[in-house]
C-alpha cells in the first residue's frame, strides 16, 4: 500500500468518524430526555398518594362529603394540567425534528407498559377476588375485558365494577384521556399560537364549570354515564399546562416544596358546601392548581429534597395505575368485617405503605427496564437506518 493509499484511508475514516459523531449527538439531542422539576415530580407523588388514600376512604364513608380528602379524584385534573406543562417543555422545542412518528413512540414507551401491567394485575386479582366476582363472566367475556383494558378501549359494561370504563384497572379512564391529549398535542397544539391556546383554555375553562353545574362537581369521566365529563376535564386541564410552560412565567417566591404540598393536600381536602361545590372544585382546578405548577416550577430544592421528590415521582405513575386492585379487596374485607372508622383508617395506613412498596417494585422491576429495552431497540433501528 503507498503513501497516497494510506494518507486517503486515513481521511476516509475520519469523515466517518466525524459523521457518526454529528449523528450520535443529533439522536442524542432529539431522542433525549431533558431534565425534571424535581419539585413537580414530587408533587405528582403527593397527589398520586392523595388518590390511594381517597380510594381507601370511599370504602369507610358512604358519600364524599363525608371523607376527609373528599376532593380526592381532583387529582387527576393535576395531572392533566401537570402533563400539559411537561409535554410542552419536553417537545415543544424538538417536535418538528422529532416528528409525529417518533412523539408518539415516545409516548407509548413512557405510558403503555404501566398500561398492560396494570391491567394484567387487574385481570389476576379479579380472577382470585375472595367476593368471587368474576364468577359471574365467561371466559370469553373476561378476555374481552383484558383486551379492552390493554388497547385503552372503554366499556362500562361491568355491572359489578360499578360500570367503570376500564372495570380492570379503573384508573385507566384518565390514561385514555391522556392518550387524546397527546394526540391533539402532536396534530394541533404543537403549532398554534399563544393567543389561540389562551382562547381555547377559556373555551375548556367553560365547559368545566357547564359540566360542574351539570353533574354536582367535576369528578366524573371514570364510568359510562360520565364518560364525556372527562373529556371537558382534560380540554382545559391539559391546554392550561401546556400555555404555562409557553408563557414562562417566574416566582420570585421562595415557597419549598412541602408548602406546595402542604397547599395541595389541603385543596383536595376542603369540605363540601351544598349547592356551591361544584364552583369551588371548579376554582381550585382553573386557578389553584396552575398556580402550584407554576411556583413548583421555579423551585430550587437542596439536595435532600430533590432525592424526596425523585423517589416520589418515580412511584407517582406505578402507584397510580396498580394501586386499585388491591383496593377492591378492602372495600370486600371492609364490607364482610364491618370494620369501625378507626379501625379502617389504621388498615389504610398499613395498606397505602404496603401499595407504595409494591409501585417502587414494579418500576423497579418491571416498568424501568422494559422501558429501557424499548428505548434502547428505538435508538438501536435508528442507527441502523443512518
Amino acid at each position: 500500500m503507498n503513501l497516497y493509499s494510506i494518507v486517503k484511508n486515513i481521511i476516509l475514516l475520519y469523515i466517518q468518524s466525524i459523521k457518526m459523531k454529528t449523528f450520535s449527538e443529533m439522536q442524542d439531542n432529539i431522542l433525549r430526555t431533558k431534565k425534571h422539576f424535581f419539585a413537580l415530580d414530587g408533587l405528582r407523588g403527593v397527589a398520586a398518594i392523595c388518590v390511594v388514600i381517597f380510594h381507601f376512604s370511599e370504602f369507610i364513608y358512604p358519600t364524599h362529603a363525608e371523607c376527609v380528602i373528599g376532593h380526592g379524584y381532583l387529582a387527576v385534573d393535576f395531572f392533566f394540567c401537570l402533563s400539559g406543562f411537561v409535554i410542552g417543555y419536553a417537545y415543544d422545542n424538538r417536535m418538528q425534528k422529532l416528528g409525529i412518528k417518533e412523539f408518539f413512540i415516545s409516548r407509548i414507551i413512557r405510558l403503555h407498559p404501566l398500561v398492560v401491567i396494570g391491567s394484567v394485575l387487574g385481570f389476576l386479582f379479579f380472577i382470585f377476588e375472595p367476593s368471587k366476582a368474576a364468577n359471574v363472566y365467561s371466559i370469553g367475556q373476561l378476555v374481552f375485558f383484558l383486551l379492552c383494558s390493554i388497547f385503552l378501549m372503554p366499556y362500562a359494561g361491568m355491572d359489578n365494577r360499578y360500570n367503570n370504563n376500564f372495570g380492570l384497572n379503573c384508573p385507566a379512564w384518565s390514561l385514555f384521556w391522556e392518550y387524546v391529549a397527546n394526540i391533539f398535542y402532536a396534530i394541533i397544539l404543537k403549532k398554534i399560537s399563544k393567543f389561540w391556546l389562551t382562547l381555547l383554555v377559556i373555551a375548556g375553562a367553560i365547559a368545566l364549570l357547564f359540566v360542574g353545574h351539570r353533574a354536582g362537581d367535576i369528578g366524573g369521566g371514570w364510568a359510562g354515564s360520565n364518560f364525556w365529563d372527562g373529556l371537558a376535564r382534560i380540554a382545559f386541564s391539559f391546554p392550561m399546562g401546556l400555555l404555562l410552560y409557553r408563557m414562562q412565567w417566574k416566582s420570585q417566591s421562595r415557597l419549598g416544596f412541602i408548602v406546595l404540598a402542604v397547599l395541595l393536600i389541603a385543596v383536595l381536602c376542603i369540605p363540601f358546601i351544598t349547592n356551591w361545590n361544584w364552583l369551588i372544585e371548579c376554582l381550585v382546578t382553573i386557578l389553584i392548581f396552575p398556580v402550584i405548577i407554576v411556583f413548583g416550577a421555579n423551585i430550587r430544592e437542596n439536595i435532600i429534597a430533590e432525592r424526596v421528590c425523585k423517589f416520589l415521582g418515580d412511584i407517582s405513575y406505578p402507584l397510580y395505575m396498580t394501586h386499585y386492585s388491591l383496593i377492591w379487596y378492602f372495600g370486600y374485607y371492609h364490607e364482610k368485617n364491618k370494620w369501625s372508622v378507626t379501625q379502617s383508617w389504621w388498615i389504610t395506613i398499613v395498606g397505602v405503605i404496603c401499595i407504595i412498596i409494591f409501585a417502587y417494585a414494579i418500576e423497579v422491576l418491571l416498568d424501568t427496564p422494559i422501558r429501557k429495552y424499548f428505548s434502547n431497540k428505538r435508538k438501536m433501528k435508528i442507527s441502523f437506518k443512518h
